[in-house]
């Protein structure tokens, strides 16, 4: 809609609302520049292909709208590019803006990986561990989680020390594990914070240490870790705070799935006979309340 403004109430406005000339005249300039890139990417550039699909993908045009992101990336994924071909393989894995497709995924990864896109070789990682779109191959999961691991990515180094832990694809090496899972709980990773927990516990990779097994355990169990959170209510001495953290274990919602649930259920019940009523209802009340915390 257009609007004709006297000087006089051009000035007024601006008194009232001095960023609104400023705010209307960005959106007009962005305006005009996503035409502009329009009518390039529809004449193959690529560059306003790139620009037009990443605007979309980041939501600099307004909310993220992945199906438009695709509709500039695609073609240029399919061209070569390795940029567009790493954001296209991420919309096909998670299914953003394009139909859930783990096999284009891999394919479309593949290059950026190989290129060294941190990013991509976790996301083509992790699809060979779990054989998302390709055969699954523990050893090639491995040696692609580890650059990304060096480099500091969190969720390669957790899975990194799984897999050497277990020995996955891999020689087993627990003290490796556990270097692993040090720098992935730092970080806050709450599968590699209660994974660190129960090598203190069980003094595997580690010496024993049953307060460092309680503090990285408590720190995993906060941000709702059931496997934590079990681990934790083993742990502690005090039997109201044990029985919050087993019942919020067994509360969780892929605690059925756990090979820890009937355990912990059991040992909740056990704890229970030498508690008074007012403490269980007590330990009921702290459970009802509790929130997860965000990592530390």
């Amino acid at each position: 809609m257009k609007f004709q403004r006297t000087w006089l109430f051009a000035a007024i406005l601006l008194l009232i609302c001095p960023g609104y000339t400023a705010a209307q005249q960005k959106k007009q300039e962005t305006s005009a520049k996503i035409d502009m890139l329009i009518k390039a990417a529809l004449e193959g550039d690529p560059a306003a292909l790139a620009s037009l699909g990443t605007m979309f993908l980041q939501g600099n045009v307004g909310p993220k709208d992945y199906e438009e992101a695709a509709k500039w990336l695609g073609p240029l994924a399919e061209g070569g590019d390795v940029v567009a071909q790493f954001f296209m393989g991420w919309m096909c894995l998670n299914g953003n803006g394009v139909p859930q497709d783990y096999p284009k995924a891999a394919r479309l990864l593949r290059t950026p990986a190989e290129k060294g896109n941190i990013l991509a070789q976790f996301f083509l990682g992790e699809m060979y561990f779990r054989g998302y779109g390709v055969p699954q191959d523990h050893a090639r999961a491995a040696a692609l989680f580890r650059q990304p691991a060096e480099q500091g990515n969190a969720l390669a180094q957790s899975y990194l020390g799984l897999m050497v832990l277990n020995g996955n694809g891999v020689a087993r090496d627990p003290a490796e594990a556990a270097k692993w899972f040090r720098k992935a709980a730092e970080q806050g990773d709450a599968k590699a914070q209660s994974n660190l927990g129960a090598l203190y516990l069980q003094g595997t990779g580690v010496p024993r240490d049953d307060a460092e097994a309680a503090k990285w355990s408590r720190k995993a169990a906060e941000q709702g870790d059931e496997i934590a959170q079990s681990m934790l209510g083993s742990i502690t001495k005090d039997p109201i705070e044990a029985y919050m953290w087993l019942t919020l274990s067994i509360a969780g919602p892929t605690a059925k799935q756990s090979p820890l649930y009937q355990q912990t259920a059991d040992l909740r019940a056990s704890i229970a006979k030498k508690m008074t009523p007012q403490q269980i209802a007590e330990a009921q009340r702290r459970a009802k309340q509790w929130k997860p915390k965000k990592a530390n």
